[in-house]
């Protein structure tokens, strides 16, 4: 299986309209969305063998990643 970065723009291809609002006017939503990106970037980078991780670390990445997927998925439903 190829390795995927998890773009919100893709994660939420339904919200774009409120993704760029939100990330313009909302400074949480901005903090969460950047928090988002890194741990999606250090999650690919130890995929790709790049950052090397035990698997328990890089399992504890991806659960931070949901909650904070999670997060923006109730802001952005709030604002749809």
């Amino acid at each position: 299986m190829p390795l995927e970065h998890h773009p919100l723009t893709r994660e939420f291809p339904q919200y774009q309209s409120q993704l760029r609002t939100l990330l313009q006017s909302n400074a949480q939503f901005s903090r969460l969305a950047q928090d988002y990106q890194t741990l999606d970037q250090q999650v690919y980078a130890a995929e790709d063998g790049r950052q090397p991780l035990d698997d328990l670390t890089l399992q504890g990445l991806k659960l931070q990643r949901v909650v904070l997927k999670d997060q923006i998925a109730k802001l952005l439903q709030q604002a749809g």
